[in-house]
């Protein structure tokens, strides 16, 4: 099948572009910020919600306290209410940007949180409001991007994170 060869190419070049990019001091220092933090929120609207609704569910089996801002009911900044500089954000977004998970990060760096970011380039917004930032870069096929690069980083960050908070 034509479309279905055509979507394993695009995320097995998205798994090799991770791979080469990723700088590992960027991703053991988000896992440093995220393990030190009494709390996690995921910030992962449109496109991203899949990957930030995974690492909560993630993170609950792996009893790290996360909570998923899904903005259900418009409630996305009253579900930030109690974030403080002793937690943490990760934020995820890939250009076209969700408006609302710019804003909210910002509210939240505003705040004194810490963020971490995945996004898609060093212009992005999310880079520019984040302490720390990891780049990804997903392939397309068909002008559907993969997300198989996105939800492997956001695995990785998850058990890393848990890891390190049980040493």
């Amino acid at each position: 099948n034509v479309i279905f060869q055509g979507f394993c190419e695009a995320s097995a070049r998205s798994i090799a572009a991770l791979g080469e990019k990723l700088d590992p001091a960027d991703l053991d220092r988000a896992v440093e910020v995220l393990a030190g933090a009494e709390a996690i929120y995921l910030i992962g609207l449109r496109r991203s919600f899949p990957i930030a609704s995974y690492m909560a569910y993630a993170f609950g089996k792996l009893g790290v306290r996360a909570i998923l801002v899904d903005a259900v009911g418009g409630l996305a900044a009253e579900q930030l209410t109690f974030a403080g500089p002793k937690d943490a954000v990760l934020a995820i977004s890939f250009t076209p940007y969700a408006s609302e998970t710019i804003s909210l990060t910002r509210a939240a760096a505003q705040k004194g949180v810490p963020v971490v970011s995945v996004t898609d380039s060093p212009f992005s917004p999310l880079a520019q409001v984040a302490g720390l930032w990891i780049e990804i870069s997903e392939a397309n096929f068909e002008g559907f991007r993969s997300m198989t690069a996105t939800l492997t980083l956001a695995t990785t960050l998850t058990v890393a994170t848990a890891e390190r908070r049980a040493k």
